[in-house]
């Protein structure tokens, strides 16, 4: 990237260094060329004897100067605008491409990550089941965990089957009528048994919203996640879904670090991700909070994320009311 940029730099700096020797070199044509037609003047009209017809003849001469100077300077000003226009353009996506093929390296490092771990703690628990003589209520628990450590990886796969269809634009949801906040407790429900996060909830009852159920649980499941996942063991989770006039407004609040006022813009891109994978310690794909915002705007709502108080996050979602 570096020799990249130096040499785009390189090569804008010598093209409008030779606009501006052009625009020089056609100047001083511009004054010899005035200066050989007032000597030919000079010749042909007396000033002295005829100073009208000079003072004519001199101010049409003036006049196609000024003319020569405003077209090439107009033709100098409107090239430069092009090729600045141009560079810009051209920067930009060079830059777009290198962040995003840098987001997608990374996005391969976390997403080996996020699919080694539950398969590692799903064998790890088949094979204590499988070679130890284990009670029932232990061997309860190991079952339990690899339940929930599959249940992280089925909608891993989920996120990145929705990317896959999003891009291809084979993204065609279902469109039904139910009640948000049947959804909203079975998603928290799960996360109770699978996180050692503590869950306030306040839900009222017969929210109805139109759209894909699936959709709307996987986009309710990870900002769950993200929640848990960002926010210290053992501090609180609070969900809440109320309806206000024609539209429903879901919140989910966690006590973690929250997030930068400048990263807030920047969360919902697709692959995003706060930090390089070398330096968090927090893994994940950087789909999650994209994935979400897609699924909101398709159903015609509206996401944000603002500061807690004390401290941590609160993701917010407006949807329209059935």
């Amino acid at each position: 990237m570096r020799i990249i940029s130096f040499l785009y730099f390189f090569l804008l700096t010598y093209i409008i260094a030779a606009l501006v020797f052009w625009g020089i070199s056609l100047n001083k044509q511009n004054e010899v060329i005035f200066s050989n037609e007032i000597e030919t003047l000079q010749v042909k009209v007396d000033s002295v004897a005829r100073p009208e017809a000079y003072r004519k003849a001199y101010a049409m001469i003036k006049e196609r100067e000024n003319s020569r100077k405003r077209q090439y300077l107009g033709e100098g000003a409107t090239f430069l605008a092009i090729i600045m226009i141009g560079a810009g353009v051209v920067y930009s996506s060079i830059r777009s491409s290198h962040l995003l093929s840098r987001q997608q390296t990374n996005f391969i490092l976390s997403v080996t990550h996020e699919l080694k771990s539950p398969i590692a703690a799903m064998k790890l628990n088949l094979q204590t089941m499988a070679r130890r003589k284990l009670n029932e209520e232990t061997q309860q628990q190991l079952i339990t965990r690899s339940v929930n450590e599959a249940n992280r990886l089925d909608d891993l796969c989920n996120n990145l089957l929705l990317a896959s269809q999003i891009e291809s634009r084979h993204f065609k949801p279902a469109d039904e009528r139910f009640d948000l906040s049947e959804v909203v407790e079975e998603c928290v429900t799960a996360y109770i048994h699978r996180d050692k996060q503590q869950f306030m909830i306040k839900l009222e009852d017969e929210c109805f919203t139109s759209g894909d159920r699936f959709l709307w649980k996987l986009a309710i499941n990870n900002l769950l996640e993200n929640a848990a996942k960002y926010a210290p063991q053992d501090t609180l989770v609070t969900v809440e879904l109320q309806r206000q006039d024609d539209e429903l407004v879901l919140s989910i609040a966690d006590e973690g670090e929250g997030i930068p006022d400048e990263e807030k813009a920047k969360i919902f891109r697709k692959f995003y991700r706060i930090g390089n994978e070398n330096s968090r310690k927090t893994k994940g794909t950087g789909l999650g909070l994209y994935l979400t915002s897609k699924i909101i705007q398709q159903f015609k709502g509206a996401i944000l994320v603002r500061n807690n108080t004390p401290k941590g996050s609160v993701f917010e979602i407006t949807a329209p009311a059935a």
